[in-house]
């Protein structure tokens, strides 16, 4: 994690720095430092106006805890995410970091899951892992996002919305969202999106209108499997 790599330098961070150099809200900064705790990190609040953290100094940094069989989940996970973004150097530093935080037991099935695991089906598009990241804060932190959209016929616009989900479906990634200027849900090929800018300030989201994404994407109403927003 981004941020217990920062703390660890043993300095008092101020939840505005923290932010700006995750590229996150400060509300994120706070939950990930509540989630760092929960590892059993001793991660050490300022409150006030301004907050800040650290780590405790001389802390002792606790293993990871994972059984055998979980480490083979996020091996496989990773390599298929390798498939997904060829371009991308996240999942090999994942890969490398937990090669060097692991005990050498968790190490060893490591290396064996990776070794004996094959991703053939290639994917339509590939992705990159910064969209999937400013993705994922909109959406815990109930914000919205901008960016630049091209569609099947090669037109382009700027969108602002509030992202609900992004799915995996027909071989390609989809971002769900309402679309703010037109006043409606969409569906998004991630891989047509450029330029992802969070917008400050959270936001009361819309409600989704289905209680399953899946009969949504399959009715009318959803016109799926899309490959294009409506304009």
């Amino acid at each position: 994690m981004n941020l217990l790599m920062l703390l660890q330098s043993g300095a008092d961070w101020p939840a505005a720095t923290l932010a700006q150099r995750l590229g996150v809200s400060v509300r994120t900064v706070r939950r990930d430092a509540q989630r760092l705790r929960e590892m059993g990190y001793d991660v050490q609040a300022r409150p006030g106006p301004g907050s800040g953290y650290r780590l405790r100094p001389g802390v002792k940094i606790p293993p990871l805890l994972f059984s055998a069989d979980e480490i083979s989940a996020v091996i496989a996970g990773l390599r298929v995410l390798q498939t997904w973004l060829p371009e991308d150097p996240v999942t090999a530093g994942a890969l490398l970091k937990l090669d060097q935080v692991l005990p050498r037991r968790l190490r060893q099935r490591a290396a064996a899951t990776d070794l004996a695991t094959e991703v053939l089906q290639q994917p339509t598009t590939a992705i990159i892992a910064t969209s999937i990241g400013v993705i994922a804060d909109a959406v815990a932190d109930n914000s919205r996002i901008e960016f630049h959209y091209t569609d099947q016929h090669n037109r382009s616009s700027t969108r602002l919305v509030e992202p609900y989900r992004h799915v995996l479906r027909t071989g390609r990634w989809y971002l769900i969202a309402f679309d703010l200027d037109r006043d409606d849900w969409r569906t998004f090929c991630i891989d047509r999106m450029t330029g992802l800018t969070p917008v400050p300030g959270t936001h009361q989201p819309h409600e989704f209108p289905d209680a399953s994404i899946e009969h949504w994407l399959t009715t009318d109403f959803g016109r799926a499997p899309r490959t294009t927003s409506n304009r």
